[in-house]
């Protein structure tokens, strides 16, 4: 009973934090670079990379992307920058998924250490600012959209896994992951869909739509991802900085892998609209 007050006493505060957070486009900025060089920090160690230049180029990634425009007074070369990482960060996720699938252990050597906590970790932040800056002015409800659609695929995943679960979805990585908690994740991320659109008026239910299936999907994946660099570091979580729930890239392991195909998808919705 007592682990579970902390458990919840814990994601409360996280939640209201970010929430409150998502209010105040400086307080956003830098409540993301705290929880960035938390994640970091917690993934250097998974990946047993001991090096200090990861949270130079955290920080230098960070501040290009998230004062750009404040800096340089022009929004002039800031896209090109963004498509440049776009492509990058999609295909360093690409090669994570087929890592996940195709090899026992994910490769570690040495340059691929670094192209993971640039490319993986450090831009997924840079993600999260960009579409919380979708329609150009700071308007944080799509990411909070976002959140909220990855908190209820968690959610019910674990709930209807639990009950229904029969069918491991990836028992060598997760063993309490089925295949029945994702779908549930997945239809309930779905109905949630209709209820942001409604209310936030901001896109399209079919567009909510679609992104509740790329949250659910990319979210799980970035989990399952997350999963296996903990068994191959042979821990349980990445950290112990939110009791109950483990470390910060436990929390955002989901948004953070998500974040570049929500952002790509933002794009082609602009262009075809």
């Amino acid at each position: 009973m007592k682990e579970i007050l902390i458990r919840s006493f814990s994601g409360l505060l996280y939640v209201l934090l970010l929430i409150l957070c998502l209010n105040y486009e400086q307080l956003l900025l830098a409540l993301f670079f705290v929880f960035g060089i938390v994640s970091l920090f917690e993934f250097k160690k998974l990946i047993q990379l001991k090096s200090f230049i990861p949270y130079i180029i955290f920080a230098v990634l960070y501040a290009i992307f998230a004062y750009w425009q404040t800096v340089l007074s022009t929004s002039i070369g800031l896209d090109e920058a963004t498509q440049i990482l776009v492509v990058i960060s999609l295909f360093v996720n690409l090669f994570l998924i087929k890592d996940l699938f195709s090899e026992k252990i994910i490769p570690l050597f040495a340059s691929k250490r670094f192209i993971l906590t640039t490319f993986y970790l450090s831009s997924g932040f840079v993600f999260l600012i960009l579409i919380a800056n979708y329609f150009e002015n700071y308007n944080p409800n799509i990411l909070l959209g976002a959140f909220i659609l990855i908190w209820v695929n968690d959610s019910f995943a674990y709930l209807v896994g639990k009950n229904f679960g029969k069918q491991k979805l990836f028992e060598k990585i997760s063993p309490k992951k089925t295949v029945e908690g994702f779908l549930g994740g997945l239809f309930f991320s779905c109905v949630t869909s209709y209820f942001i659109a409604t209310f936030t008026e901001l896109l399209s239910f079919s567009s909510w739509l679609v992104l509740s299936i790329i949250i659910s999907v990319f979210g799980t994946l970035g989990d399952l991802i997350e999963s296996k660099f903990k068994r191959q570091a042979q821990v349980k979580d990445s950290g112990a900085i939110m009791p109950g729930h483990g470390g910060m890239l436990d929390r955002l392991d989901s948004i953070i892998f998500a974040a570049p195909f929500i952002y790509l998808f933002l794009r082609i919705l602009q262009y075809v609209s």
